[in-house]
């Protein structure tokens, strides 16, 4: 539709400029002595438009000779670009294909035509990894750091993660540090910096990072737990060689955590390992008073102090509430053995193997006959503890 329009304003132009100069009877004298020329204004005009656009394609031709040298450099550069921007595609692709030598290759001609050049050594260097040249990978490294100020986080995230992957936890975690002091702390950096940490066992950093992820929900909450679960049972497992240290440790841990069943029996059996069985019995109770977990019901029989009668009682207690639970009839079967009440302990021991026939149910009825003079039952309950499958904990 434009074009219509432009096409009907030419020919209207055209049409006037046609009558104007028709009922046009001027003249133009030119006068350079001895001579005297004589036009018609129309014919001047004319021959004023040819040569004014002569002059103008003359200026025209002589400029663009004079940069036609400008030209053929500004047309090599934008040929260079191109091979050099289809060369790091390129490698790209090679690299997701798997293809390592062949990104390795096409990333340093890149880097050669000046394409991205940090780009293009962070890609050599994941492919030198991948082909374990990891001299190679570390030059590329370096070319990276150098090549733009503006690639400086992308470059060390990805020395990071290829350091991580090579399991260098300790340079690794240099590397992240030193991004993160320059304030970038994205999800993906704290997520690196947490596998250094726990390739490092540095459980108190694991803990502080996961607790950092949560509030930014960049894990699933499941697996956020798992890790620090992990965490403080290696804790726990560490401090189990000093009372002061497990107990100052024990009382940062959150309420909500220490109900947790893997982290409860940890304390429990750190505390059983320093020797204070009531701490431990402490920790068991309030973790089942929370959720009710037959590990730790199994773990409550062994704590060893002077007040078994109070935990038998107890024991007794959660019997009401579970009288099909056959963890607990074991754990009641030891501790009835254990203040030498015989009678119980077997009655508890056989009602737990008539729920689940497990070995150390076996084990422990065996043992108690043994004490008490029966010695082919003991030996018939040790065959058959040889055979049976593990508690179910």
């Amino acid at each position: 539709m434009k074009g219509l329009l432009w096409l009907l304003a030419a020919f209207a132009l055209a049409a006037g400029l046609s009558v104007a100069l028709h009922e046009n009877e001027g003249y133009v004298l030119l006068v350079y002595s001895p001579w005297r020329i004589e036009l018609s204004l129309n014919l001047f005009l004319v021959l004023l438009a040819a040569v004014f656009c002569s002059g103008y394609f003359l200026v025209r031709v002589v400029a663009h000779t004079l940069r036609l040298p400008a030209y053929v450099r500004a047309f090599r550069i934008r040929q260079g670009e191109s091979r050099a921007r289809e060369a790091l595609e390129q490698s790209l692709q090679a690299l997701y294909e798997g293809r390592f030598a062949r990104a390795a290759k096409l990333a340093a001609r890149a880097h050669e035509l000046g394409q991205s050049r940090a780009l293009a050594a962070i890609v050599a260097a994941r492919a030198a990894q991948r082909l374990r040249n990891f001299a190679l990978r570390d030059a590329w490294i370096a070319r990276a750091r150098a090549a733009d100020p503006d690639w400086r986080q992308a470059t060390l995230a990805a020395e990071a993660d290829l350091l991580l992957g090579e399991r260098r936890y300790d340079e690794a975690r240099e590397v992240l540090l030193e991004l993160h002091a320059g304030g970038a702390r994205h999800i993906a950096t704290l997520l690196a910096l947490l596998r250094a940490e726990q390739g490092l066992e540095h459980w108190s950093e694991v803990v502080r990072i996961a607790h950092q992820l949560e509030k930014r929900d960049a894990m699933p909450r499941e697996a956020l737990e798992g890790i620090v679960v992990n965490a403080r049972v290696a804790m726990l497992s560490l401090k189990a060689l000093d009372a002061r240290a497990l107990a100052d440790y024990w009382r940062s841990v959150p309420a909500a955590e220490q109900r947790q069943p893997r982290i409860a029996a940890a304390a429990a059996r750190a505390w059983a390992r320093i020797g204070d069985g009531r701490a431990a019995q402490l920790v068991v109770e309030n973790a089942l008073a929370a959720a009710w977990d037959p590990g730790l019901v199994l773990l409550y029989g062994d704590c060893r102090d002077d007040e078994a009668i109070s935990r038998i009682e107890r024991a007794e207690k959660w019997l009401k509430e579970h009288p099909q639970d056959a963890e607990l009839l074991l754990t009641l079967g030891r501790l009835c053995a254990r203040r030498e009440l015989w009678g119980k302990a077997r009655s508890y021991l056989e009602a737990s193997l008539a729920l689940y026939p497990a070995r150390d149910a076996y084990i422990a009825l065996a043992r108690l006959c043994e004490r008490i003079g029966l010695a082919e039952e003991s030996h018939r309950h040790y065959r058959a503890a040889a055979l049976a499958p593990e508690q179910v904990s």
